[in-house]
């Protein structure tokens, strides 16, 4: 694969720009109001931060501290699957009065908070939350079963002073993906055979045109091959170590 000098240029200018806290990689994004802080943990595993509210998202001990990070207002689980919901995780980083929010099955497992499901709409605090369908279409096990089976699993996009944050969580190109609006932040799934290829990605950006997009959850995927292919597109893509 032969990369131009403009994307690896691009890729390089990306990676120098953004700053380390508690050893993880920050990136601040405007809203209406001030900043957001996004701390990119790792895998699936998200912190946002704006002004003294965190959160949490599918917070994993395998890839953190939880003791050395700021406890959570709001945590968000995506789907039951241990990368995901982990019981451990979310004892250590919440507290008195944290909302936990997330599908039935990881609610079960992780054995506190409250269900959102496909298509559900609440507010915690100030923070609209929107629960959308997350699931494969073409990606299945040897069975013919999904990795993640139509009316499971979540994702999310949360709105913070008018800024709107989709974390997708894990599935594919889905129709529903592609017709949200109005997405400032956009978090996509990049791990083989479990969520997209490169290519699913670059079709639900282009579909639904995120100003910023984030690859994360991309294991051994190369991110520069989503780089490359929304070359020409109005979307910031960002890399961030989220292997």
């Amino acid at each position: 694969m032969q990369y131009t000098t403009r994307s690896i240029c691009l890729t390089i200018a990306m990676l120098l720009s953004v700053a380390i806290t508690h050893g993880f990689e920050v990136d601040a994004i405007p809203t209406t109001e001030g900043e957001a802080e996004v701390t990119f943990i790792g895998h699936g595993t998200l912190m946002i931060s704006y002004g003294e509210t965190v959160i949490q998202i599918d917070p994993w001990t395998r890839l953190a501290d939880y003791a050395t990070l700021p406890k959570a207002d709001l945590i968000l689980i995506t789907h039951a699957h241990g990368d995901h919901a982990d019981p451990e995780a979310v004892a250590a980083t919440r507290k008195k009065g944290t909302v936990i929010i997330g599908d039935a099955a990881g609610i079960d497992k992780v054995g506190a908070g409250e269900v959102m499901a496909n298509g559900d709409h609440r507010t915690a605090g100030s923070i609209e939350i929107e629960a959308v369908p997350a699931y494969n279409i073409e990606h299945k096990r040897s069975s013919g079963e999904p990795f993640h089976p139509k009316g499971r699993d979540n994702g999310y996009v949360i709105t913070i002073d008018g800024t709107r944050f989709y974390i997708a969580g894990d599935t594919e190109n889905t129709p529903e993906m592609k017709a949200l609006k109005n997405i400032d932040v956009a978090f996509l799934p990049m791990n083989l055979p479990y969520t997209m290829t490169p290519e699913m990605v670059a079709d639900a950006a282009k579909a639904f045109k995120p100003k910023i997009l984030y690859p994360y959850h991309f294991g051994d995927t190369d991110p520069t091959l989503l780089v490359k292919l929304l070359e020409g597109e109005t979307i910031d893509v960002r890399v961030r170590s989220m292997k």
